[in-house]
């Protein structure tokens, strides 16, 4: 079985190829990179899979990387994949997400292959949420109030498109927030682990910056998400849409005193203006009761290990 990963250079995408790699090695790992990717996070399983190189934007190469690979599974990761600068940048956000994989889409449609596609969408699309309609459900109507959001709601409702208007196996995931190891300080948990980590080597002054801590979100480690991913790929019904998420509330401001109980650093903490988003969604807490039936993916990592693991993570780079 050949599965190609778009985005393995990401976030998840190096876990969803150390998950293949270790508990499925009968499955031939493909990676789809652009000329500019930055390698370093696959170095651990590199001599054990293979890369083409390919752009969202760039259609042609799209159809190159898939008539060579004729992969039996893709699993469709790469996007502009942060909300906060998506305010500042929201044409390229619409041209990589919903372009880009429009161009996949079209791809394997005009090559006539017959892949399961796994795409990529977000917990974000959902929106605006009304008192009483968390946990969210996935029949809950998208409201999406960021850019960002917006291109992800568009990815879902593309990839719906073309699963009832051509019959492409597409089946649409909808992670909430997720961290761990190798997370962009641009998020907020990252962000928090960092500067704790730079404040314990006294790299910066002991303040922590922060922007709103009242809002309440749903975490999952993302080794689960990459776990999630194949489960989808290999239960997941075509057509269909799953939420992966911990159905757990947390506040950001519980989520930063777990990790100050885990650093040995004494800070004042700091409301920054610059970290304050426009639109925020005071409360997003995903149901995952639907793809739990369908695949019996249950998140088993508690909060408080992964974050422990991001700090350390930092500790060791800063």
């Amino acid at each position: 079985m050949r599965v190609l990963i778009t985005g393995i250079s990401g976030f998840v995408g190096p876990y969803v190829a150390e998950h293949l790699v270790e508990h499925h090695p009968e499955v031939d790992v493909w990676g789809l990179v652009r000329w500019s990717s930055d390698l370093a996070r696959l170095e651990p399983v590199r001599s054990m899979i293979r890369l083409v190189t390919g752009d969202l934007t760039d259609g042609p190469s799209l159809v190159r990387a898939l008539k060579g690979i004729e992969p039996d599974v893709v699993v469709h990761l790469a996007a502009s994949s942060t909300v906060g600068t998506s305010w500042g940048a929201p044409a390229e956000v619409m041209r990589v997400n919903v372009i880009g994989q429009l161009n996949l889409l079209e791809a394997v449609r005009t090559l006539e292959l017959e892949p399961i596609i796994v795409v990529a969408g977000s917990g974000e699309a959902y929106g605006t949420v009304d008192d009483g309609e968390n946990p969210v459900t996935e029949e809950k109507p998208f409201r999406p109030v960021s850019p960002y959001a917006v291109s992800k709601a568009a990815q879902d409702l593309l990839a719906y498109q073309y699963f009832a208007s051509w019959g492409l196996r597409v089946i649409r995931l909808r992670p909430f927030n997720h961290t761990g190891p190798g997370r962009p300080d641009r998020f907020v948990a990252s962000s928090f682990a960092r500067q704790l980590a730079e404040i314990e080597k006294g790299l910066r002054p002991p303040v922590l910056k922060v922007g709103k801590l009242d809002v309440i979100r749903d975490f999952t480690d993302v080794r689960e998400i990459a776990r999630a991913y194949w489960l989808a790929a290999m239960h997941g019904k075509p057509g269909e849409a799953y939420n992966v998420c911990s159905g757990r509330a947390m506040s950001i401001g519980q989520l930063l005193n777990i990790l100050l109980r885990l650093s040995e650093a004494r800070v004042t903490v700091e409301v920054d203006p610059g970290r304050l988003r426009t639109g925020d969604v005071p409360k997003l807490v995903g149901s995952h009761r639907r793809f739990t039936a369908a695949t019996g993916w249950e998140p088993m990592i508690p909060l408080e290990e992964t974050l422990a693991d991001l700090l350390a993570w930092w500790r060791e780079r800063v």
